[in-house]
Order: structure tokens, then sequence, then C-alpha cells
């Protein structure tokens, strides 16, 4: 500046401090750049004769402190060092997101800093020196890749003026489409977008329609509009069709390679509606009175070979996806349903793990390798209960043994510590245009657990196979289906809740897993079943693949992985490549390349659950805009600032009572109690309360289900 300004005690103490913060502010803001004092009154927009008169003393007491420097051109510059980092967006609201850096702490982002990103763009950002609360805050300087250049939305036209409302909810803008960029779409319409330009903080988005998906509300249109808004392939490419259609089924051939075991009694037991059957059971008894129990998987990498663009696409979805109304498949039909499926009275080519047990379910032998089957007899899991109960029918023998051995091995993992999670899932009957007319919830009977005991005796027995052919810590490259320890926060969490029904859970080591059986059996048949529950599985770490061996909290195994389907999942595709080759004594494989392969399954598992999960609650709240209008039995499932979400007790349809139509007293949110307060009555709704409630509105768009309480 030329000349010392000297400090002034002129002005409100807080003005002065205001006006401090607001320069300091500006200048670290963008520490690269410099301002004049000119520049820095036109941008703060300080209008008041006090506050110019007064800015030069506060430049001088900021210069003095070391905050900002003066150049040599009488400009000035933040001495605050640029610090940037990458991540990605999560945007949060409209008025904010969070740059997620994995395991590292989330940087705060103001809307206005965001720069024209959007939900789950990698980001560079630079560190900011204030922060916000807990958290450091940042602005976004350059966007590295865009997570998406397409957006699924229903489009609305006003006159001249046409917009697409994004049905994600965490993309807060509407993006403008003109006249000439409708082609063809009409007011209402379920449309996919191409973004022209990204709305910023002083321009609207703008974009070209694409794709028509159909009028709002139809049921091909939302679930089009789904798989759209996750990026699920619609179909395949016709050269991945091409290539497929070219496979020969060679079995003829291939049989004098493998164990054939033909002649072998073998079964399937699957859900009604399956149409790709990834497993099979054989069942023999020995001269030793031992049982020889095979688990035969389809054999899908003898078909679908590296280097073609079946694997390519494989590797892509990397798992099938199943919506409530059809499957998005991760290989062609004429894999999935024909050459690769188990189906009766088919000679098929299977990987098989072949057991002997003992009648206490000891596995006394083991081998593994690749085999030919036939399959004598396809069960649904309602005609497999049947056998179960009442003792008759084909293989009720053999069934019998199998559903005797399955609960020993169940009881055993129990023992170790497994945790005994019956998720509550539900299916739909739907009418020929795919209107839920019935929400059922799905019960599991002894038929599931007998073929899912021995798909985790054939997977884990693989991982320890795998891992132990190797002394010492040079473990050969694997790839793994790991869960860790429950997250200590979330666990506690959980515990505070659970202790409202005068249940403990404990907070450490096996023991958190024994005690969450304890409570899980002693609420059985209770109102708050489901809610625990669910609340407890979302206390738990999230299951990934990974090429480190970290163990199976969930299941207690020190060794688990993914073999029994690799119809549907890749990861069993790559296990079954990685088994082959180190039974023909191969060397390791390359690890980086695995757990790359890895980190994408998982990411890929994530957005199909995202998916189906979506798809169901866009069938439960098309189904309750048609439902009676009745009371409700329902259990409070969350508890937020803006309102109350309840579970309907016979449907398990979830909806949310607004605090704002709450009208009998104020009520206010106690975050540390997971309840909502009344200021003058005291009454009070808490996580687990049973309440009555009533529809009050339904938004197909939105997927929301409003409810009132009937007190």
């Amino acid at each position: 500046m030329g000349r010392k300004r000297k400090k002034t005690k002129g002005g409100g103490a807080k003005q002065r401090a205001k006006l401090k913060n607001k320069v300091r502010g500006l200048l670290d803001s963008r520490p690269n750049n410099s301002y004049s004092e000119t520049q820095i009154i036109q941008r703060l927009g300080f209008r008041d004769n006090y506050i110019n008169s007064e800015l030069p003393y506060i430049i001088s007491e900021l210069t003095d402190d070391g905050a900002i420097k003066e150049l040599p051109d009488g400009r000035f510059q933040s001495t605050h060092s640029v610090e940037n980092i990458t991540g990605i967006i999560d945007h949060v609201s409209s008025r904010f997101a969070y740059l997620k850096q994995g395991e590292d702490e989330d940087i705060f982002i103001r809307g206005r800093d965001l720069n024209s990103a959007t939900h789950g763009d990698n980001v560079e950002v630079q560190l900011l020196r204030r922060r916000h609360g807990a958290k450091r805050e940042g602005r976004v300087v350059k966007i590295l890749e865009r997570a998406r250049s397409e957006v699924v939305g229903k489009l609305l036209i006003q006159r001249d003026l046409a917009f697409v409302t994004p049905d994600n909810k965490k993309l807060h803008d509407d993006l403008f489409v003109t006249q000439a960029e409708l082609h063809g779409a009409r007011h209402n319409d379920k449309v996919i977008v191409r973004v022209i330009d990204w709305p910023g903080p002083r321009q609207k988005g703008e974009a070209t329609v694409i794709r028509v998906l159909g009028p709002a509300g139809k049921n091909e249109a939302e679930i089009h509009s789904i798989m759209a808004e996750f990026e699920l392939p619609f179909e395949f490419p016709e050269e991945v069709e091409m290539e497929a259609s070219k496979i020969k089924d060679t079995i003829e051939d291939e049989i004098k390679n493998r164990r054939d075991i033909r002649q072998v009694p073998t079964f399937t037991i699957d859900p009604a509606d399956a149409k790709d059957f990834d497993d099979a059971l054989s069942f023999r008894k020995l001269e030793n009175g031992h049982y020889e129990i095979g688990i035969h998987i389809a054999d899908v990498t003898h078909y679908v070979k590296p280097g073609t663009v079946l694997e390519e696409e494989a590797l892509h979805r990397a798992t099938s996806v199943y919506l409530v109304d059809r499957t998005i498949p991760m290989l062609p039909e004429k894999l999935s349903n024909e050459l690769c499926s188990l189906r009766p009275l088919e000679e098929k080519l299977t990987f098989s793990v072949i057991f002997e047990l003992d009648d206490r379910a000891v596995v006394r032998g083991q081998w593994f390798g690749r085999t030919a089957i036939y399959s004598d007899r396809r069960f649904t899991y309602e005609e497999a209960q049947e056998v179960i109960e009442s003792g008759k029918g084909d293989f009720s023998e053999e069934i019998a043994i199998l559903n005797k051995l399955a609960l020993k091995l169940k009881e055993k993992r129990f023992k170790d510590g497994a945790v005994n999670f019956e998720t509550g899932e539900v299916k739909f009957r739907l009418d020929d245009d795919g209107i839920p007319l019935e929400v059922i919830p799905k019960i599991r009977k002894d038929a599931h657990k007998l073929i899912e005991e021995f798909m985790l005796l054939a997977n884990r027995s693989v991982a320890t196979f795998v891992y132990k052919r190797k002394k010492g810590e040079d473990k050969e490259t694997f790839v793994y289906r790991t869960h860790d320890y429950p997250d200590p926060e979330k666990m506690s969490d959980f515990a505070a809740f659970a202790s409202k029904f005068g249940h403990k859970v404990a907070l450490e080591g096996r023991a958190i897993s024994h005690s969450i059986n304890k409570l899980l059996k002693a609420i059985e048949g209770q109102p708050e079943e489901h809610l625990l529950q669910t609340l407890a599985i979302r206390s738990m770490a999230k299951a990934k693949y990974t090429t480190s061996e970290q163990g199976h909290f969930g299941l207690a195994f020190k060794h688990y992985t993914h073999f029994t389907s690799p119809i549907r999942r890749y990861p069993d595709m790559m296990v079954h490549r990685l088994l082959q080759h180190y039974l023909n004594d191969g060397k390791s494989a390359n690890k980086k390349d695995y757990e790359e392969k890895c980190q994408h399954s998982s990411e890929r598992e994530k957005r199909a659950a995202d998916a189906e999960r979506a798809s169901i609650k866009y069938k439960q709240v098309e189904y309750m805009s048609n439902a009676p209008d009745k009371v409700y039995e329902g259990l409070i499932s969350g508890v937020t600032e803006w309102g109350i979400y309840v579970e309907i007790v016979e449907n398990r349809c979830e909806g949310m009572i607004r605090l704002s139509d709450m009208d009998d007293d104020f009520y206010e949110f106690d975050e540390r109690n997971y309840r909502v307060l009344g200021r003058s009555t005291g009454n009070e709704y808490t996580l687990g309360d049973e309440v009555k409630v009533k529809v009050k509105n339904t938004d197909i768009d939105k997927r929301i289900i409003d409810l009132v309480l009937v007190w």
C-alpha cells in the first residue's frame, strides 16, 4: 500500500469483526487471486460510507497479523497455503454437499461452491480456512470426471417452457429443454436426456431428450426410469448376443476330461419362477456309512472365455439385477437360461465340490474339480418343503437326510458365532399390466435353509482350500467375500435403542453376535421384530469382495468366498478360474488386477441393491395409492427433524408422518433419544412405538407415502 495504516477502534466491535472476517474469507476462498481495495469493495458489495472508510484499516490489521500480504503492485493476496484434494461429491441437499474421500474425513461444500459439480462427480477441491462445525470446508475448483452424462426424469411443459425434474433425489436442479430438443416427448413423459450444460450458480442447466420411456405412472415407464436412473442396461449389445448365439454345446466331447457323475442321483431346488439354475445337489450313501454330497455349480467359465465380448460384458455388469417385475441378467439368455442352466433331465457341465460327511455333518473328505451331471428332478422350494414335512415324494429319503445335515451345519455356525439374521423381504402379486394386487412378506422355511447351508459349506471350503495351499505370508491371490466387525459407534447406538425394549447387546468381539442372536430370538413374533432386525443390520459393516482375507463376521467363517452363483455374479466366475488355475498348479495371479475387479464388483452389487430397493419402493407406493381407505397398524421405524417414518405391519410399506401435519402440538426432534416431543402436551413418539395411521397422499414420481396419525 506504500504506507502503514493506523489501527483504529472506530465502529462497534462486532461490526468490525464481521467486516474483518468477510475480507479474510474473500481472499482465503481464492488464495491464488489478488485484489485491490476497490475490487474488495466491489466484490463484497459495501455501500456504507463508514465501512468504506474503515476498510483500509481492516486491511492493515490483516497485513500486520500475517493473514494477508501486500504485493509490489499494491494489490492484496491471502497468505493461506493452497491445499487441493480429490474425491467424490455426495450432494446431500440443494444447499450443501460433502466430498467423500474413502476413510478420510468428509469435506463440507456449500452449494454456491460446487462450481456445477453434481452428485457422484470426481472432483478436485480446494480446502478453505473456514470450517462448518466439526467439518473442514472446501470449494470445487475442477471437475475431473462426471458421474453421468445422461439423466432420467419427468418432463413438464408449460407453454413454451419445458424442463426435466430428475428422478435421482441427489440431483437437485431441473434441466431446461428447448422445443427443438424435445424430439417428440410430451408433457408428463418419463424421459432420458443428455446434458448439454450443467447447472451452475449463475446458469440453468440444459439438456436434449434422447429416449422417451412413456407416460409417467405407467409400469414400463417407471421401471425403465429406475433402470436408467441406476444406469442399468436395457439390452445386450448386438455383438454380445451374436457371440453367445455361436457357442456350441460341446458336452459330449468334454465329458472325457471330467469326473462323470451322471449316474449319481441329482436334483435342483429353486424358486418357482426361476429360469437360471446355478446349483444342484447330488447324494449317495457310502459303504462306510458316510454320505457323499456333491454341490454342483454351472460351469460358466467353460463357455465364457477371457478376451471375448461376452467376458467384457459380464465384467461390466458384474451381477444380475432382480427388479420387482423382471430380471436384468449378467449373461445373455442363451447362456443363463439354456447352456449353463442346470435344467432337469439334461446333461450339464459343472464345477463341483464333493464332500464326504458323517451323520454329525462333519466333513471327512472333500474334492474340487470339473464334472458332468444329469439333473433327475427340479424341485421348487414349496415342493421340497412338502417333501420335508410329509416325508413322501421323489427323493424323500435323500432330502430328509440332507435337511438333517443342514440343521447340524447351521447349529454349528451359530455356536461358532454366526449372526442369525432373517431379513424381512416382500414379494408382489402383479396383474398383467404390472399393477400390484398384493404385497406378500417372504417366509423362509427349511427347504430354503437346506440349500443355503450347503452353498455356505461349498463357499467356505473353496476359500479355505486356496488360503491354506501356501504356508506363511506368501498366499496365492484369491477373491474373498469379507465382512468386517460392526462399527463401534453404530453398534453403541443400536445397543442404546435395544435397551429401550429391555434387551442388552454386547459391544465387543464375538460376544456381539451371541447377544444379537439372543435378542433376535427374544423378539421373534413381537411387533418390534422387523424393526430391530433392520436396525441391527444397519449397524453392521457392509460385505465386500477383496483379495485380502479378512474373514466374515456375520457367518463366523475365517475364510469365505462366492463360488456357487456364476450365472448371476462375476466374482464367482473369477473364483472358478482361480480355483482351476491353482488345481493345475499355476502361479499366483496378478493381485492388483483382481483387486480392481473386486472393487468394481462390490460397486455394481451396491448399485443393483439400490435399484432393487427403488423398484420395491415404487411398487409399494403404487400399491398404497390403490389400497383401501382404512386405518393401519404401524411401527415407528425412523425419526427425523421433519417427520416420523412408519412401517405398516401387514405389508411392510413405509411412509412418513410430517411434523407439520401433527397439529395437536408443536413437536421438536430429540435426536439423542430417537424421538419427537410435544412442546405443550409432552406427547412423545419414539422408535418402535405402535401407532395407527391412514394414507394421506402418495407420490409415485418421488416414491413417497404420506401418512397421518389416527388418534
